[in-house]
């Protein structure tokens, strides 16, 4: 059994397991890197985190198992620009991300009047809003410190659950 830092099953392997998904050695690696993640890593980055905790990890095996939870509806695949695709567990709740274009940094954020007004613009237009997505790409103004960014989506961020 794959544990968190906190010694719980991750959310992850509880995900595959749900589905029937054999759960490898390997696989269990790349399910906790994963759920410990708190950035959308690519495949190379996945690599590169799964190789320390387990050197036999080879870059093929975590393309493969990125495909599965990817075919599974365990992972969502993301395109913030750039070359590389990049991943997030399925359904961590209403969240938003503004990408920094010169960076590449990604920003998770929640704002409330955004997910209010969706709702309301979808009930105008006779629909229950199932899902959204929304991703800003933007540029840091000069004068405003990453760290301010930082503090402000995180500040944002609670009341969001994540695993």
């Amino acid at each position: 059994m794959v544990m968190d830092s906190n010694g719980l099953q991750t959310r992850i392997e509880r995900m595959c397991i749900e589905r029937g998904l054999k759960m490898t050695g390997q696989r269990r690696v790349i399910a906790r890197v994963l759920s410990e993640a708190h950035d959308h890593p690519d495949v190379e980055e996945l690599y590169r985190r799964a190789s320390l905790l387990d050197g036999r990890i080879s870059v093929a095996t975590v393309y493969r198992t990125v495909r599965l939870l990817e075919e599974n509806g365990i992972l969502e695949r993301r395109d913030f620009g750039g070359s590389r695709a990049r991943y997030e567990t399925t359904g961590e709740g209403d969240h938003y991300h503004l990408i920094d274009v010169e960076s590449g940094q990604v920003v998770e954020f929640t704002h409330a009047d955004h997910a209010e007004l969706l709702r309301r613009i979808t009930a105008e237009l006779g629909f229950d809003l199932v899902s959204h997505r929304l991703e800003l790409f933007a540029r840091r103004l000069p004068d405003v410190p990453e760290e301010q960014t930082t503090q402000v989506a995180q500040t944002q961020r609670k009341g969001r659950s994540r695993p």
